[in-house]
């Protein structure tokens, strides 16, 4: 028998444990996009990698997908302010400067 007989708690706790993995999602730089993301994906980083920028979740991947909005805005360029975005996180290459939002 494994542990998993005689605790029924362990078991639970191996599922979710192994059912979690980071996935990168490459983004452009544009106004708006939609990304297709497992339901509660938890973003973890937004970081440029070889020129490209990416975030990096935290999904289960046997979740279905939802879409997720993304706004990208340049320092100095307008937008509306509003509660329903969340604040990803600022994004340096070379000489620009991005401001990554999730709208919610």
């Amino acid at each position: 028998m494994g542990l998993d007989s005689f605790n029924p708690s362990f078991s639970t706790y191996k599922k979710i444990k192994m059912a979690r993995k980071i996935w990168k999602y490459p983004l452009n730089i544009t106004d708006e996009q939609t990304i297709e993301i497992p339901l509660n994906g938890e973003i973890l980083s937004a970081q440029f990698q070889n020129s490209i920028l990416c975030i990096w979740v935290l999904v289960n991947p046997s979740e279905e997908t939802k879409p997720r909005y993304f706004e990208i805005y340049g320092t100095g360029n307008p937008f509306e302010i509003g509660d329903n975005r969340k604040f990803i996180g600022t994004l340096q290459d070379g000489s620009f400067v991005w401001h990554l939002f999730e709208k919610i």
